[in-house]
């Protein structure tokens, strides 16, 4: 009993913390379309995206943002993280994996709960032994 009792009290505990961070849903557009998820952490955020490249693959990418300074409504952040991905050509498919970097500015919109980002995300792919241009990419996101 001790250790259900527990386990609620841990469960509701998380819950409360995740609750209290802000969050973000939406997308981003650039190389390729990504549906986009942003949670508040410490000094920054983490940014998870599913991306899709045109009917040839898939790729998720983490990154952890740091916020770099603000001015009003606009957050100028940079951060790491990493890219695994499948893609599909002709008769070639497999596995890419990568280390991302993310450079941007982000803006909230205070009379609504959106915020409009501007990044840049290069990315070293360890499979094709060199450097990816994912360009500049705007996004688009519902804060709650």
């Amino acid at each position: 009993m001790k250790k259900i009792l527990a386990i609620l009290v841990a469960a509701f505990a998380f819950v409360a913390v995740a609750s209290a961070q802000p969050r973000a849903l939406g997308v981003r557009a650039g190389w390729g379309g990504e549906l986009s998820y942003q949670h508040g952490a410490g000094a920054g955020f983490l940014e998870a995206d599913l991306g899709f490249l045109a009917n040839n693959g898939f790729y998720v990418t983490g990154i952890y943002d740091f916020i770099l300074g603000s001015a009003g409504i606009c957050n100028f952040y940079a951060g790491p993280g990493a890219q695994l991905g499948f893609y599909h050509v002709g008769d070639n498919s497999g596995f890419n994996a990568g280390i991302a970097g993310q450079l941007g500015v982000e803006f909230e919109i205070p009379s609504v709960p959106l915020n409009l980002s501007l990044d840049w995300r290069p990315v070293y792919y360890f499979n094709y032994g060199g450097f990816g241009w994912q360009g500049i990419a705007l996004g688009i996101r519902y804060r709650f």
